[in-house]
Order: C-alpha cells, then structure tokens, then sequence
C-alpha cells in the first residue's frame, strides 16, 4: 500500500518511488489531484481515494504540472475510470495530447548519470507507455481554479517544461510547484529540479516562488513536503549552483 500522508486538513500526499501525487479534497465530496504518477499509478491513486471515502465518480479535477511521464503518466486511465476533466499549463497541453514531440531536457554533466539511472529503473519495472489525454482547460498565468476550497492562482512557471505551471494557495499558505523545486527526503532542503529544457529559465522560476511572501508549505513531487518553515528553507537555497 502506498503512504497517504495529510498535510492540510484538505491535502494529502500519495508517495510513489519516482513522482508524487496530491489529492485535494474539495466542496461538497469531491476530490482533486495534483499530477497522476507514472502511468500504471491509477489503481493505486484510486485505492487511495477510496481510502479518503471517495468514488470514482467524485475525482472532479485533475491538474498536470507538466507534460513529463512521471506526473502526466496515468492521466489518461484516471479520466477513463473517473470521467474527471484535466487542466494544464497551455504550453505543455500539446505535449500531453500526443500533438507535438515533447522536447528533451538538455543535461547537465551531474544530472546525466541521475537521468539514465531513473530512464533504466523505469524500463526495467515494466510499466506501459503514458496515452495522450485531453487537456480540457489551458491554464495560463493568472488564471484561478473553480470549485476549490479556497482561492488557488495559477503561476506560469517554464524552464522545466515550456508549459509548466505551479498552483498557489495564500489563505493555506501552501504552494505546488511542479518540478521547479525537489526537496530531500526529510523536506529540509530544496533544490532546483534537474533535467530542464531551458535551465536559466527554470532558475528564474524557482527564485520566482521562493519570493512569495504567503507560503510555508510547500508540496514538492520529488522528496519530502516542505511543511510549516518554507520561506526559511527556500531562502537558504541556492539553484543557480545545483546539478553543475
């Protein structure tokens, strides 16, 4: 059984090996995710589901932080058992539909030998190849999402992927940044996220939100959540100088 973990009264985090996914819990029993895990992940983010006293039926929304395999991967079998409609940042939708080649990371000589290990522990688990989904909502900077518990702002955040978003919601002071950041096992360190297409760009983001005066929590995808003292954790790092 894979660790389900709150952290909000409205958060939870459901680890997998390589790409965490977030449900949310929104108004009148319905739930959202944050990313879908590797494809294969649906049978174990539906049981999780189940385990928050959810059907099916009441995944209303799922959010894509990117195109990559490792967030987008199971979204195609989450919308056939679910009927949930799929938002993404505009830049990566064609990405995700299967329209246009996803461009590739441009690696740096530390983040090569990580990149083949992760590409070889993945072949060799077997999994079958991510389907192309609808995007049935471009998000772009600025937009905000319907039917959450609270406000939640859209932020355009490229470098890793062109069309990568990050999810912001003041009142919870809680951030989803997408693969801007990873952090540690333990959430006490946070690092930019390697295998970029444009890395200057991604370090502009990553500064970005480690600017926002109303976060403390943030829920990395890859490490432990970042709970209750981001901005210090934040200020301390340094991704100009990760993964050279």
């Amino acid at each position: 059984m894979d660790t389900l973990t709150r952290i909000t009264p409205t958060v939870w985090q459901l680890a997998f090996p390589v790409g965490h996914v977030y449900a949310v819990a929104l108004p009148g029993d319905g739930f959202a995710l944050v990313d879908t895990g590797v494809p294969g992940s649906a049978p174990a983010v539906l049981d999780a589901l189940a385990r928050l006293g959810g059907r099916p039926g009441q995944l209303r929304q799922i959010v894509l932080t990117h195109s990559h395999a490792d967030h987008a991967g199971s979204a195609a079998d989450l919308v056939a058992a679910t009927g949930a409609r799929v938002l993404a940042g505009a830049l990566d939708a064609p990405y995700l539909r299967g329209t246009a080649p996803e461009p590739p990371p441009v690696l740096t000589p530390a983040e090569r030998p990580l990149h083949e290990r992760i590409t070889a522990d993945l072949a060799a688990a077997g999994g079958p190849p991510p389907r192309p989904v609808e995007v049935d909502v471009e998000l772009r900077e600025g937009d905000t999402l319907d039917g959450w518990p609270e406000p939640v702002r859209v932020l355009h955040v490229p470098g890793h992927t062109p069309g990568g978003i990050a999810l912001h919601l003041p009142d919870s002071r809680l951030l989803f940044p997408g693969d801007i950041i990873g952090a540690d096992p333990a959430g006490e360190r946070v690092v930019l996220g390697p295998f970029n297409v444009a890395r200057e760009v991604a370090v502009a983001s990553f500064r970005r939100l480690a600017a926002l005066d109303d976060v403390d929590t943030v829920c990395v995808p890859h490490g432990g959540p970042v709970v209750g003292r981001a901005r210090e954790v934040l200020a301390a790092a340094t991704p100009e100088t990760d993964w050279l």
